[in-house]
């Protein structure tokens, strides 16, 4: 299984991940206070996130993060960004 390790504050925690969730999804089911405005659906940027390792186990950028300006790494949404593969993750929550 995959983990995810968030920094929060420069304080890190990491999980165990379920592949196909997005970072949100699994922020959220372990207690990672991640802002959502919109629930979630990439039409705002209060998740947004920057990768710092393992992008390449993350799905490709979607069309509402382009949309929101999320156009290059390593920025991503939270509630776009699908864990894939079996490699870790280290995801920065970004105060915005």
């Amino acid at each position: 299984m995959s983990k995810v390790t968030f920094i929060v504050n420069k304080q890190s925690t990491t999980v165990e991940a379920v592949q196909g969730h997005t970072l949100l999804q699994i922020g959220l089911e372990n207690g990672i206070p991640i802002e959502h405005a919109c629930g979630g659906n990439g039409f705002c940027t209060t998740c947004l996130c920057k990768v710092k390792g393992g992008m390449e186990h993350l799905s490709a950028r979607s069309e509402r993060e382009e949309n929101m300006g999320i156009t290059e790494d390593p920025e991503r949404l939270g509630c776009q960004a699908r864990l894939e593969g079996t490699g870790d993750v280290t995801v920065e929550i970004v105060d915005i």
